[in-house]
Parts: structure tokens; sequence; C-alpha cells
């Protein structure tokens, strides 16, 4: 089963679930999207609003794919899974957040190749497609914590604003 989620943001992330709802109609295998404050609903997979904490870590460590918004929580809970991960971040100009630091995020973890990151949901089958192969790198904790400083407070800032 492919697993989507969008975290618990106030924010609707329409696209992606759109998206992954067509995607979903060509496959085979099942697909479940928690879908948060979205209004799009699917019609090609299953899906809920919200999933709790203990539900979603099944989910996740079950998952054949693990499709998310670039959450720094459920990041790293697919990474600890070993699971292959694809990170579309949520962006301002869609009204998804309040401006575009998951675009950092997504790009932080993509560097280290402890995820694929889709900026383009034209490519979204193919890179789901694409993470069935690809050998994803552990995370490693940088030597210095400025990177998790910075990840730290980005959440923080996020979080206040909302």
């Amino acid at each position: 089963m492919i697993v989507v989620t969008l975290g618990t943001q106030r924010f609707q992330m329409n696209r992606l679930i759109e998206k992954m709802d067509n995607i979903a109609a060509e496959l085979t295998e099942e697909v479940f999207i928690q879908t948060g404050n979205s209004t799009y609903l699917p019609q090609h997979c299953q899906y809920k609003d919200f999933v709790d904490a203990e539900a979603l870590q099944q989910m996740i460590r079950d998952c054949s794919v693990l499709v998310t918004h670039a959450g720094v929580g459920t990041i790293m809970r697919g990474i600890s899974e070993k699971k292959p991960v694809v990170v579309v971040p949520r962006l301002a100009v869609y009204h998804e957040h309040v401006d575009d630091h998951q675009v950092q995020i997504a790009e932080a973890f993509s560097r280290k190749q402890c995820v694929l990151q889709c900026n383009d949901l034209e490519q979204l089958a193919l890179i789901i497609e694409q993470a069935r192969t690809f050998t994803f790198q552990p995370y490693a904790a940088p030597e210095s914590k400025i990177e998790d400083i910075i990840l730290e407070y980005i959440d923080k800032q996020v979080k206040a604003k909302e």
C-alpha cells in the first residue's frame, strides 16, 4: 500500500491529493491518503482526514512507499522505518502554507539522499516508481547541530504563525 500523509497543518494540499487520486486510478496497489484539512475528496483510494499517531505509525511500517509533505516528523518516521520516502513540499503560492520553508526542508533531506523530492506533480508517478528501486541513504545526524537547530527554528516559527 502507498501511504500519503499531509500531517495536521491547518492548510489544504488539494493538488497533491487530486494528483495521487488520479495516479491511484491507474494502479492495482491500494493507496491511502490522510487528507488533513484539504477539501478534495478522493474517488479512487481510501482516505481519512486525520489518523491517530499510533495508526499512522503502523501504516508507515506496512507501506511500500510513503508520500508526504515536508513535515520533519513524518519524514524522519519514514526514514527510521527504512521506507522509500517521496516528499512533496507545501507551497505558499497554492495557499498550502504561509511560506516555502518546506522546500528547504525537502532539499536538505534530498541532498543527503534520504528521500526523493517531487517539485513537479506531473512527475509524481515516475518518482514513486523510482523510489521502489532507489538506494536511499540512512539519515546521518550532522556533526554540527546547525541543521537540526535551523529545522527546529523553522518548525517553531511555523507553529507560532498557526
